[in-house]
């Protein structure tokens, strides 16, 4: 009781938070979909024209037809859940230009083509079983493709619990008892959820020391990284056990180890 009191005070009033779960609004593109990507990984505008991409975890679709608007050769989007999928094939035969370089399914496990990238944009911390994921991913690129990786905030990060939208306090998963953060949660959100794993899009408690430690057991090199701390300062991720709880954004672009 002391924890969920604690919390509350806080959290924002409820009434200032919507109990529903908010889908995304987006209805068309906006020219913005590669912002984050365009900012992450170095000279990406030149370096998707003509390649071969899979966007993983594509959504509505969105970013996957501004990638193909951006000069990629042909994009395949992949996402769990069909109803994403079909209004995605609705809009890119209705409204999208370069319609003929993109297409759409839920099955990641039976492509047979093999691509010069996969990214995954925001989702990493999300998976119910990221070995599994990651390792379908290493599967859809040829033996010289990548994986382009960004996500953010990693578990032990200020936010890392994503519950920053009803409760400001960082570290909430730090410093308290799940069971305290789920209770209090229960006044924002109607799912029901009494554990991370069960809330909105799930959370896997995806730590930096996991995530690396799951790209070096499927045999994927390092070759790009840029892990991004709090206010700037990038130093703290240069500090054992300290840039657990600082490195707020990690992207990575991660090749085949042939070692």
């Amino acid at each position: 009781m002391i924890s969920e009191k604690i919390i509350e005070a806080f959290s924002l009033p409820p009434e200032r938070v919507g109990k529903e779960i908010q889908s995304d609004t987006q209805k068309e593109l906006t020219g913005k979909e590669l912002n984050l990507l365009r900012s992450e990984f170095p000279d990406f505008g030149n370096w998707i024209k003509g390649k071969t991409v899979v966007d993983f975890g594509c959504g509505l679709g969105f970013q996957t037809a501004a990638l193909a608007n951006a000069g990629a050769e042909m994009v395949l989007g992949l996402d769990v859940n069909e109803q994403y999928i079909d209004y995605a094939n609705r809009y890119t035969r209705e409204c999208a230009e370069n319609k003929d370089k993109v297409l759409f399914t839920v099955d990641y496990k039976g492509q047979e083509r093999k691509y010069d990238a996969v990214i995954s944009q925001n989702a990493m911390e999300h998976y119910t079983k990221p070995d599994e994921v990651l390792e379908s991913m290493k599967n859809l690129i040829h033996e010289k493709g990548s994986l382009m990786i960004t996500f953010g905030p990693p578990w032990y990060a200020p936010y890392g619990s994503h519950m920053h939208f009803f409760c400001k306090l960082p570290w909430l998963n730090v410093l308290f008892p799940e069971e305290a953060v789920m209770r209090v949660r229960n006044n924002y959100r109607n799912d029901g959820a009494k554990r991370y794993e069960e809330v909105e899009s799930g959370l896997n408690k995806m730590s930096l020391s996991r995530f690396e430690n799951l790209c070096r057991s499927h045999k994927l090199c390092v070759v790009y990284k840029k892990y991004s701390c709090i206010k700037g300062l990038n130093f703290l991720a240069t500090i054992p056990f300290l840039r657990e709880f600082f490195v707020n954004r990690v992207t990575v672009v991660l090749n085949y180890s042939h070692q």
